[in-house]
């Protein structure tokens, strides 16, 4: 295994063959993700304010946009790049992959000794009215990890409704928001950015401090990453932290905010993972997190803590114990373990994914 040097050193390269790769059949994914562009406007403030999540007044923007660049992306084997096309240090908004960054600062505050036990409730520990009464005191670290909490209430001036009934097959063209009656906690599945934020915040209770602080000191740094990304809140989500205002950040780009940054950081992203957690001999999760992470949810099949999953075999061509993170818009890190590939596709038309995926797969020769 290869990591590379820190930012802003490139990083290394070997011709396709050398790395298990037909050069003919991998330039021809290229230049499939190249002629597949993500339907999602340049401008995204527009598209956002347009009602793409959902109607107004619910699609209310609470924190910072910015417009997109071009679709780019790039192709790692164990380490050393294969492919690159576009502008791999584009930094851009990258949505619902912040919640598997979520789901690792989940995993260093276990490894910590922060969160003592994940299916421990959030409200034994985490002192927020978040956690209060009968339903939302019952919820655990697992629930909210698994996207199974069933959390109800208003969270930075965003109801968890807007997000029930949500179909992500069907994003931007079938209604949801619809006040479907709630089961237990744990009890059922549903893709709720609310809840999620939820999770953000009872992890910035249990730090302590701001999760970027977290997130540049004991991830960012010692993969050597930029210093080009941002993780942004919403101009509602100032919490009092011990006397002192601190901005709960989102697990995604929905209403604004979130993460911005560049394929390459994500590419070092996955690679820890591929890794199990380390980077060039240093331990950053906890040893089976990673493993953890890629365990289905009872209720879906192809969801872990905050990843996405492989285990129904959903794309043909990739293992089974693949991991993803996805963000709307077409952004995907693609971390195959039984292969040592981690590939990040930016702003590739989502219905090109399963296409991608097969070509990648189709142009290793070993």
């Amino acid at each position: 295994m290869t990591f590379p040097a820190p930012h802003p050193a490139p990083f290394p390269e070997a011709a396709p063959e050398s790395l298990g790769f037909d050069p003919a059949k991998l330039g021809e994914a290229v230049a499939f993700a190249e002629s597949r562009e993500t339907p999602f406007p340049r401008d995204l403030l527009a598209h956002l304010e347009g009602g793409h999540f959902e109607p107004a007044p619910d699609n209310e923007v609470l924190g910072p946009v910015q417009s997109r660049g071009a679709p780019n992306g790039l192709i790692l084997r164990d380490g050393v790049l294969a492919a690159r096309w576009g502008d791999t240090r584009q930094a851009d908004m990258t949505f619902s992959v912040a919640k598997s960054c979520l789901s690792v600062l989940a995993g260093i505050a276990r490894g910590d000794g922060l969160i003592p036990d994940l299916d421990a409730r959030v409200s034994e520990s985490v002192d927020d009215p978040a956690f209060d009464g009968p339903r939302n005191g019952a919820i655990t670290w697992r629930m909210l990890l698994q996207q199974t909490s069933e959390w109800e209430g208003t969270l930075f001036g965003k109801a968890d409704q807007i997000d029930r009934g949500r179909d992500l097959a069907s994003e931007g063209k079938k209604p949801k928001g619809w006040p479907r009656p709630l089961a237990e906690p744990g009890k059922h599945w549903e893709y709720n950015d609310v809840r999620v934020n939820v999770l953000s915040l009872a992890l910035l209770r249990t730090f302590g401090r701001a999760l970027p602080e977290i997130w540049l000191e004991r991830v960012m740094e010692p993969i050597g990453a930029s210093p080009d990304w941002r993780w942004e809140g919403y101009r509602t989500s100032t919490v009092d932290l011990g006397g002192e205002p601190v901005v709960s950040v989102p697990g995604g780009g929905h209403w604004g905010g979130g993460i911005v940054t560049h394929a390459e950081d994500q590419a070092r992203l996955g690679l820890l993972m591929l890794n199990d957690g380390t980077w060039n001999g240093r331990r950053i999760l906890p040893e089976g997190w990673v493993a953890a992470s890629g365990e289905p949810v009872s209720l879906h099949p192809d969801y872990g803590l905050l990843w996405w999953l492989n285990s129904s075999g959903r794309f043909p061509k990739a293992d089974r114990a693949s991991l993803f993170a996805v963000g709307a818009g077409g952004n995907t890190i693609w971390i195959e373990p039984a292969t040592r590939l981690v590939a990040v596709f930016r702003w590739l038309h989502p219905e090109a994914l399963p296409g991608m995926i097969a070509r990648v797969s189709d142009a290793r020769t070993n």
